[in-house]
């Protein structure tokens, strides 16, 4: 049971859950604090639920879909389908189960979320088809990874706001920029089968320079949000991190030197993100 479990957390790559549930916690405890709303286990509960099977759901998606192709890419032929140690139609009912579950949790929060999630839904799943015909299937990813601080926010309140929506922004310019860096790995892999990444159609010294602009507008965002937020000095170290995890990853990643981009992927990402969403949060309950 333990070794099932575990294989099915290693198709999900559930450690990558580290990018976007920091954010869609402080969407939360933005929606809970800022709006004077009562804060609740279940509702924070629900919300946690959400993500791990939206998550869950697009990951493996991705990894069915993609199966024949990881199975011709040196650097993905060990995942667990292309290695036969999770059969495709056992993803698929995986897939399944988790867009089920993922539009009865939100039943639980509110009609506007459970009208909604199947929107969600397809952005999430309908990811994994974009690198056939867009260079700009990073976007997608990054917009499908933004849903999580708005729609946090939206379970708890039922309405948008400005607010959320730039974090949601934040989040999309942040992640789009480090999966461009994170392809870079596969430019010439996917040229040889005519897929579409930014490094494909622009090179790495082109797509690293969409990266930076990227990652400009998502450091410019982290200061609009703290003055449009009313945020404190606890927020303005968090934020100040969260920049200069942004700049690192550019530092370590140069077009002819690909040898830290595991670095620049998970470990400074994962900073940032844990790092802003501590700070975030933590200036909202301890200052107001």
């Amino acid at each position: 049971m333990i070794s099932t479990v575990n294989k099915y957390l290693s198709l999900v790559k559930f450690s990558h859950t580290i990018f976007a549930m920091p954010f869609a916690l402080t969407g939360f405890f933005i929606a809970t604090v800022k709006t004077g709303q009562s804060f609740s286990w279940e509702l924070f509960l629900l919300v946690i639920l959400c993500m791990v099977f939206a998550r869950s759901a697009a990951m493996a998606f991705n990894r069915w879909l993609d199966a024949d192709i990881d199975r011709k890419n040196p650097r993905t032929a060990q995942r667990e389908i292309p290695r036969g140690v999770i059969t495709e139609s056992n993803a698929l009912l995986f897939v399944i189960v988790n867009c089920v579950l993922f539009m009865v949790v939100t039943w639980f929060i509110n009609p506007l979320c459970f009208y909604l999630s199947p929107v969600a839904l397809l952005v999430v799943l309908g990811y994994s088809y974009t690198k056939r015909f867009t260079a700009l299937c990073h976007l997608i990813l990054g917009l499908g990874l933004s849903l999580a601080p708005v729609g946090a926010y939206l379970a708890v309140t039922g309405h948008f706001a400005l607010l959320p929506v730039l974090l949601s922004v934040l989040v999309l310019c942040w992640v789009s920029g480090f999966d461009i860096i994170y392809s870079l790995q596969d430019e010439e892999f996917d040229r040889s089968l005519s897929l579409n990444s930014i490094p494909a159609w622009l090179g790495k010294a082109g797509a690293l320079h969409f990266s930076e602009g990227l990652h400009l507008v998502a450091g410019i965002l982290v200061i609009i949000i703290g003055l449009q937020g009313q945020f404190h000095w606890l927020y303005i170290i968090g934020g100040a991190v969260f920049i200069l995890m942004l700049i690192s990853q550019h530092l370590l990643v140069k077009p002819n030197d690909l040898s830290r981009v595991n670095i620049a992927f998970m470990t400074t990402n994962g900073i940032a993100s844990v790092v802003y969403a501590v700070f975030a949060i933590a200036d909202m309950l301890l200052i107001g």
